[in-house]
């Protein structure tokens, strides 16, 4: 083949092949997002020590034509694959995708990955399943992710789509042929400072890396920003003073990046940056303010509950006491009688 990134896998007997419908094989462009990356080294991680490799279901979103490919997400499949055979849970893998589907409607099949970048006979009889009419992605082509999770080496990346060969209808399903397609790992502003955490981990030997508070991401994003800006600043002194080669196209970016900033006198944006934080901090001062009343609401209302107890306690006492005092007083009465008595007789 002309291309090393190219592969062609036969079933023989060969000869030709009946005339239906084939999928599409247009040109394509896939794009990757980090989770189902990490789902699939999760899944090679979490491997059984026989299986050389792991195989599962791509899930995502497909443009209306079908050129554009957007990986967001996968799941395991079960599988067992030896040097003659290999078995696949075609249940589990259906059950999964139903499932799926009622947790995330628009993304729909696109492809199943492996965890190695062998492509054999074996890839292409999982391949033509995946992209079968009816459970598969048909008419649209089925993609082939496949991830190199070998120890000590750097994960490496591929795409392919299939294309029908001109075999018999008996060993169709054995033979395809892989073209590879361009693909792109993209990541939003919201996954940005994961991923930078993760990479600055690889460096320590604990593997570990302390979370940074917001007042550190706020510093150390303005520190980027002022060194992109000294290295513009050098590149454009260097062009002046013919130090340096110019270029037209970083040119006009800059000039483009540069029409977009506001032009904002630095007395107010330094105003308007004051006025914000005295803002913040009256909200936060609110904030904390009703806080403390919703803490002293609640223990003025246990404490009223514990009095009324203690209020009703004490008057069950009260009351027991008032026939002591009668029995008191009628005992003092019997003791003043008798001591009337006793003056009579003293008398007498």
């Amino acid at each position: 083949m002309a291309s090393a990134d190219s592969f062609l896998h036969l079933a023989r007997p060969l000869g030709p092949a009946q005339i239906t419908t084939q999928p599409s094989t247009a040109p394509l462009s896939v794009t990757v997002q980090p989770q189902a990356l990490f789902s699939i080294l999760d899944h090679s991680l979490r491997r059984n020590a026989d299986q050389e490799r792991v195989i599962g279901t791509l899930l995502g979103i497909r443009s209306e034509d079908g050129t554009e490919v957007e990986i967001r997400n996968c799941y395991a499949v079960p599988h067992t694959e030896t040097a003659e055979q290999v078995e696949v849970d075609m249940d589990y893998q259906k059950e999964m995708l139903r499932l799926h589907h009622r947790a995330n409607p628009k993304e729909v099949l696109v492809g199943w990955y492996a965890t190695s970048s062998e492509l054999n006979t074996f890839s292409a009889l999982i391949q033509n399943f995946y992209g079968q009419q009816g459970d598969g992605t048909f008419p649209h082509p089925a993609v082939h992710l496949t991830v190199s999770t070998a120890p000590g080496q750097d994960i490496e990346a591929r795409t392919y789509i299939s294309a029908p060969i001109g075999t018999t209808p008996e060993r169709a399903a054995d033979s395809c042929l892989f073209i590879p397609v361009p693909h792109e790992i993209k990541y939003g502003e919201a996954e940005k400072s994961g991923l930078e955490m993760i990479a600055g981990a690889k460096d320590r030997e604990d593997r570990t890396q302390p979370i940074l508070t917001d007042i550190e991401s706020l510093e150390r994003a303005i520190e980027q920003v002022l060194e992109m800006l000294e290295r513009v600043s050098n590149y454009v002194n260097n062009v002046l003073d013919e130090e340096a080669q110019p270029s037209s196209a970083l040119g006009q970016f800059l000039m483009n990046a540069l029409s977009l900033a506001p032009k904002v006198d630095p007395a107010n944006i330094e105003r308007d940056f004051n006025n914000h934080i005295q803002d913040v901090l009256a909200v936060s001062y609110l904030a904390n303010t009703i806080r403390t009343q919703i803490d002293l609401s609640n223990r003025l209302a246990t404490a009223a509950l514990t009095m009324g107890t203690g209020d009703a306690l004490g008057e069950s006492a009260k009351g027991g006491e008032q026939p002591q005092r009668g029995g008191g007083d009628s005992r003092r009465g019997g003791r003043g009688r008798g001591g009337r008595g006793d003056n009579r007789q003293r008398e007498e």
